[in-house]
């Protein structure tokens, strides 16, 4: 990375000021964990999407309708049903009786922002109608390409695969998922200021970015300096899990680009214009944890993914200025 690619010290403030701005927007709405919102802001900065785990109730969806507010993007919710189509997500062409012509009628997925409200509902040929969205920010129909409007950011909520009516999201597209955040029930703290806080009238969110700044963030962030051996690192972590013996297929290298890009992030919203190896070990278990593909005996052990990631953090050493041969 050259000087001129490297983010000045005076634009890291004012970024991180933007950033601490939509935190305060988003914890009018959302009264929860801000582990939960701090790594939905990693994966807006690192241009990835969000994958939201737990249980009915645990206020998924009102986190990811406030977050989606406050960005001042256009966006679309989706609820996923067994009877959705594909075409209910990218859209299709519609004959005018009019002039007999065929018109586009886009889908939902043409927004910056888009809530895939429990996406795990939808059979798996659904689910996929996302994938290239996805990955290649633009979507297929009927033969034709069309590009989706940029920023581009899908938040995805999905209830426990053990539940009644659920289908579990493929491995292809589970990858494609920055970062997975698991949320839980609340402290009983919590839970009592949010009981007061929606007693009467829920809590307005208002925007307070615009697509415009959060393209100039995402920029910023891609800047952020990370030294060689950090690299190194990444690819040191992932590589544990391949061997592990408990896991049949280990992150990918799509999942080491992904801890680096979450890294530039973290940092970003700490207020550093550089990475850290604390950096990389705050994002990993968000990032690298979902993606694991288990053994038969380890799949059913529900803190095993946990488990492998921390046992990886514990076991490969970061050694500054010594890189792997």
């Amino acid at each position: 990375m050259t000087a001129a690619n490297v983010v000045a010290t005076n634009e890291v403030g004012p970024a991180k000021e933007r950033v601490d701005e939509l935190r305060r927007e988003v914890a009018r709405a959302y009264i929860g964990s801000s582990r939960s919102l701090d790594a939905m802001l990693v994966a807006l900065l690192a241009k990835g999407h969000v994958l939201l785990e737990g249980v009915p109730g645990v206020a998924k969806t009102t986190l990811v309708k406030a977050f989606a507010t406050a960005l001042g993007c256009s966006a679309r919710r989706i609820q996923f049903t067994p009877d959705l189509l594909p075409a209910d997500i990218t859209g299709t062409y519609v004959l005018s009786p009019k002039d007999g012509t065929f018109a586009l009628r886009a889908g939902p997925v043409f927004a910056n922002v888009v809530l895939a409200d429990e996406i795990n509902r939808a059979p798996a040929k659904t689910q996929s109608a996302l994938l290239e969205a996805m990955q290649e920010r633009q979507v297929t129909i009927e033969g034709d390409r069309f590009e989706l409007p940029l920023p581009f950011l899908v938040l995805a909520t999905q209830n426990p695969i053990d539940l009644e009516g659920t289908y579990p999201l493929p491995e292809a597209q589970i990858d494609r998922f920055l970062v997975r955040v698991s949320m839980g029930y609340p402290q009983p703290r919590e839970e009592s200021l949010m009981v007061r806080t929606y007693g009467v009238d829920a809590p307005t969110v208002r925007p307070v970015l615009s697509p415009e700044d959060i393209a100039a963030l995402q920029t910023t962030c891609a800047r952020i300096h990370v030294e060689d051996d950090l690299f190194d690192y990444a690819v040191g972590i992932t590589g544990f899990t391949r061997s592990h013996p408990r896991v049949a297929l280990g992150a990918s290298p799509r999942a080491t680009l992904g801890l680096i890009q979450a890294a530039k992030a973290y940092a970003l919203i700490n207020g550093r214009g550089f990475v850290t190896p604390d950096d990389v070990r705050a994002v990993a278990p968000n990032v690298l944890a979902h993606r694991l593909v288990l053994t038969a005996d380890a799949e059913h052990e529900p803190k095993m993914r946990q488990h492998v990631i921390d046992e990886a953090l514990s076991k490969v050493g970061y050694r500054r200025g010594v890189r792997a041969v």
